[in-house]
C-alpha cells in the first residue's frame, strides 16, 4: 500500500486513495441516477476488500462478475486490488458451457452477478465446484446476499495490504487458437506504469484534465470497457457508465452528461452516426472519439468528422498489451484520404515495436513479418498455460501479436494480414477453432472451416465453408442454429458455403489463407 499524499499510484488500489485525498469531493462515477465521490468510492472499495479478506478469500485468488456495465463494478475491480485478489469479469454473450469452462479454469471463489444474469447463473451453479458465494449487484435474491449489503455490512477501514506493482489485478479471457479461451494476466504496473512513466510525453489527446467526462460505453469484460473507466479514475476525471452500448442512448449521454472523450468500435461509430438523433445532438463538449479493433473507412470518418466535428484517434492493442500500443493521432485523419490512414499509427511513448520473420530475425523498413512488442503494459502471460506463454513471449520480453505488418520510415506501424487466423466482427475477436469445433458435431457434417470475409457493418463476418457427408443435404440454417447451441451468437458462422473438399497442405493443414482469397480478391488489406 502507498501512502496516500504521493502521486504516484503503484497499484490500481493506491489510485482510489490519491483520488480520495487529493478531490475527495468531486464525482467519480455516475450511473442511472447514481452519483459516488472519489471519498465514497475510496471507501467502498475498504468495504469491498474487507468482505473479500473475511470471506477467505486470499491473494492471487479470483473472483469473477458476470453483468452488464456498471459502477459497481469498478468497485469491485478496486476493491479485489485492495486484498491482493484478482478480477475476472466474464463475457455475458458467451454461451453457457463457455462461461462455466471459464468460471471453472479461474477457479472463481465469488461470483457476482447482475440482473440479467439471475437466471442463466442458477442454471449452472451445479458446474462450479469453485465458487463459495454468490453475489446478487440488482434486485433481491433470496438465496443470495445483495451486494450493497455485503458491502455496507464491512468496515470502511483502508485493510493496509501489501500489494506488489507486478502482482496481477485482472484476467481477461481472450479467444483461444485451440478452441478455449485464455486467461491473460495483466498487472498493476501493466495497467498503470505507461500512463505514469511516460506522462510528460503523452500526446494532446491523451492528456486529461479533472474537467474531463469520459464515457464507459463498451463492456467491461474488454480491456476497452475496463481499461477506459481505469483511465478516467487514474486522471481524476467523472466516469459516466452505460449500462450497454445503446446508440440512442450514448446520443443522450453525450449531450446531457456533457461527454469529452469517448472510446468505441467503427462498427458502433456507424450506428451512432446514422441515428436519426445524430444530427440534432449537440456535441459542443467533444474532444476526441477514441476508436479501435478495426480501422474506419473513408466514407464512415468523413461522415463522423461532419457530425461530430471532433478529434479522432485510432489505437491499436491487444487484451495482452493492456489495450493500446499504437495509435494513429488526430492530424492524421484526413477526410480527403492519406497514406498513413491506412496504418494503425505510431507507438505511443515507451512502446517498442519490431517486425520479425519466421525464424525471430528483425526486418527492416517495409518489409512485411509479424507485429511484435515489448513494454511495461505487456501481460504476465496467460493464467495456468506456461507453453502458450512461451510461444507469445519470447525471453527478452518481446510479445507476439499475431499480426502481419511493416513499418514505414516514419516509424508507422501497417497491418497487412494476420499470422493467426483470427477475424474480428464488430471489435469481438474470434477464432476459426472455436467455431469449427462447434460446428463438427452437426451430423451431416464431414469437413469444416471457419474463415473472415469482408462486412460493410461488422468489418468482418464469420463464414463457415463446409463438406457435406455423403447422401446429406444439410441447410444452412440448421448448421448455423447448430453453432449457437454451443458458441456464442456472435461467435457463429453468418453464412455458410458448401464445397466438395477442403484444401490443405501435405501435412494436413487447412489453407485458409487459399479459402479466404476469392472473398477478399481486389482489397489491399486482408483484414477489414
Amino acid at each position: 500500500m502507498q501512502d496516500a499524499n504521493s502521486t504516484m499510484p503503484q497499484t490500481l488500489g493506491d489510485v482510489a486513495r490519491i483520488q480520495a485525498k487529493q478531490r475527495g469531493d468531486q464525482i467519480a462515477f455516475t450511473f442511472e441516477g447514481r452519483a459516488t465521490t472519489f471519498a465514497e468510492f475510496d471507501r467502498n472499495t475498504n468495504q469491498v476488500a474487507n468482505g473479500l479478506i473475511a470471506a477467505g478469500i486470499k491473494p492471487g485468488m479470483r473472483i469473477s462478475y458476470i453483468g452488464k456495465n456498471s459502477d459497481y463494478y469498478f468497485e469491485l475491480l478496486i476493491g479485489a486490488a485492495k486484498a491482493g485478489v484478482v478480477m475476472t469479469p466474464v463475457n455475458w454473450r458467451l454461451a453457457p458451457p463457455e462461461i462455466v469452462y471459464i468460471l471453472t479454469d479461474c477457479r472463481a471463489q465469488i461470483l457476482f452477478v447482475g440482473g440479467e444474469f439471475t437466471g442463466l447463473v442458477r442454471s449452472i451453479v451445479a458446474e462450479l465446484p469453485t465458487v463459495k458465494k454468490y453475489i446478487a449487484m440488482e434486485g433481491g435474491m433470496p438465496e443470495w446476499a445483495s451486494y450493497e449489503g455485503w458491502r455496507n455490512a464491512q468496515s470502511g477501514k483502508d485493510p493496509g495490504l501489501a500489494v506488489g506493482r507486478d502482482d496481477v489485478a485482472l484476467q481477461l479471457y481472450t479467444s483461444g487458437t485451440t478452441g478455449r479461451p485464455k486467461g491473460a494476466m495483466l498487472k498493476h504496473s501493466g495497467v498503470l506504469g505507461p500512463r505514469q512513466a511516460f506522462s510528460d510525453q503523452a500526446p494532446d489527446w491523451n492528456k486529461w484534465t479533472a474537467d474531463d467526462v469520459g464515457l464507459v460505453a463498451m463492456p467491461v469484460f474488454h480491456i476497452g470497457g475496463s481499461g477506459f473507466g481505469i483511465t478516467t479514475l487514474v486522471n481524476g476525471a467523472k466516469g459516466v457508465v452505460a449500462r450497454e452500448f445503446d446508440p440512442n442512448r450514448v446520443l443522450d449521454f453525450i449531450e446531457n452528461d456533457r461527454i469529452t472523450k469517448i472510446f468505441m468500435v467503427p462498427a458502433a461509430m456507424q450506428i451512432v452516426v446514422r441515428h436519426p438523433k445524430a444530427r440534432q445532438t449537440d456535441y459542443s463538449r467533444i474532444k476526441y472519439i477514441l476508436y479501435g479493433a478495426s480501422p474506419i473507412p473513408l466514407d464512415l470518418l468523413r461522415e463522423c468528422m461532419e457530425v461530430f466535428g471532433c478529434g479522432f484517434v485510432q489505437m491499436y492493442g491487444m487484451t495482452e498489451t493492456t489495450g493500446t500500443i499504437v495509435a494513429l493521432p488526430p492530424e492524421d485523419h484526413d477526410p480527403a484520404g492519406n497514406p498513413r490512414m491506412r496504418s494503425a499509427g505510431k507507438p505511443l511513448p515507451g512502446v517498442e515495436i519490431a517486425i520479425l520473420d519466421e525464424a525471430g530475425n528483425r526486418l527492416p523498413t517495409g518489409q512485411v513479418g509479424e507485429i511484435t512488442t515489448r513494454s511495461m503494459a505487456n501481460m504476465a502471460g496467460y493464467w495456468n498455460l506456461p507453453d502458450a506463454t512461451a510461444k507469445a513471449i519470447d525471453s527478452e520480453g518481446w510479445l507476439r501479436t499475431g499480426d502481419a505488418g511493416y513499418l514505414d520510415e516514419d516509424g508507422y506501424v501497417y497491418i497487412h494480414d494476420r499470422v493467426k487466423d483470427m477475424i474480428i466482427s464488430g471489435g469481438e475477436n474470434i477464432y476459426p477453432a472455436e467455431v469449427e469445433n462447434a460446428i463438427f458435431g452437426h451430423p451431416d457434417v464431414a469437413d469444416v472451416a471457419v474463415i473472415g470475409v469482408p462486412d460493410a457493418k461488422w468489418g468482418e463476418a464469420v463464414k463457415a465453408i463446409v463438406v457435406k457427408k455423403p447422401g446429406r443435404e444439410p441447410a444452412s440454417e440448421d448448421i448455423i442454429g447448430f453453432a449457437r447451441q454451443r458458441i456464442a451468437a456472435y461467435k457463429a458462422p453468418k453464412s455458410v458455403d458448401f464445397i466438395e473438399a477442403l484444401p490443405r497442405n501435405p501435412s494436413g493443414k487447412i489453407l485458409r489463407r487459399e479459402l479466404r482469397e476469392s472473398y477478399w480478391k481486389g482489397k489491399e488489406r486482408r483484414v477489414n
